[in-house]
């Protein structure tokens, strides 16, 4: 029994010590990963792994591994933002694939990308032809940034000369049911409003709603629970 509570003691502050050099760290251990954020995650989470279930390993060492791993990491990615040529080591530069039209097979070669890898990652962005991209770039974080040629960009407003409108972002106001009354409020609204447009539609328990939001110039939209 002992050796059991001893595991569920390692894996709560395991669990709370990731969580917390990872808040640390910032979301680009999630999004935009680089190969040296991508490796550090790979090497944190093996670290809590073995002190969690190596026996000879207790609290503390869990602790200090975790901590000694998040400090270092930390320290790199203040070192890179401060030194532009450490930037560049660890999380390199984007590399231009497509010039011009032009395949730039001599980066491709460099950045070990072949031609199926990289029709793959156009087609991510909508591109079924190397011929319709003007410029393609692989960004640090392994994503194609594509500028399509213009008679394949889609036309844009100012292309079609019409009137510009004002931008507004939707404000979430029902999630699964609940009230998100900080929304509500920064959305200059009230409960009250909120019930009156949901009694407009029959709708009398935000229990019946899975999502519900309102936006500026839009109707307010929303969906029940089927």
């Amino acid at each position: 029994m002992n050796h059991y509570l001893a595991i569920a003691i390692d894996i709560f502050v395991g669990f709370i010590a990731l969580f917390t050099i990872t808040k640390v760290l910032g979301r680009n251990q999630f999004s935009q990963i680089t190969p040296f954020d991508f490796i550090s995650a790979l090497i944190l989470g093996e670290l809590l792994g073995n002190a969690v279930y190596d026996p000879e390993i207790n609290v503390k060492e869990v602790v200090f591994a975790s901590v000694l791993w998040g400090i270092l990491i930390f320290t790199t990615e203040m070192l890179t933002q401060k030194v532009k040529k450490l930037r560049k080591l660890l999380e390199g530069d984007p590399v231009i694939v497509i010039h011009h039209g032009q395949l730039q097979y001599k980066s491709l070669a460099k950045s070990k990308l072949d031609l199926n890898q990289l029709q793959n990652l156009l087609r991510q962005q909508g591109f079924f032809s190397i011929e319709e991209v003007e410029f393609a770039i692989l960004e640090t974080n392994g994503i194609i940034s594509v500028l399509p040629k213009s008679q394949y960009a889609p036309p844009n407003t100012e292309d079609l000369h019409l009137e510009l409108k004002p931008v507004y972002l939707p404000v979430t106001l029902i999630i699964d049911g609940e009230v998100l009354y900080d929304n509500l409020t920064k959305a200059g609204f009230d409960e009250e409003w909120l019930q009156q447009q949901l009694a407009n539609h029959n709708i009398f328990d935000y229990k019946d709603v899975i999502f519900a939001e309102w936006r500026k110039g839009k109707p307010f939209f929303f969906q029940k629970y089927k």
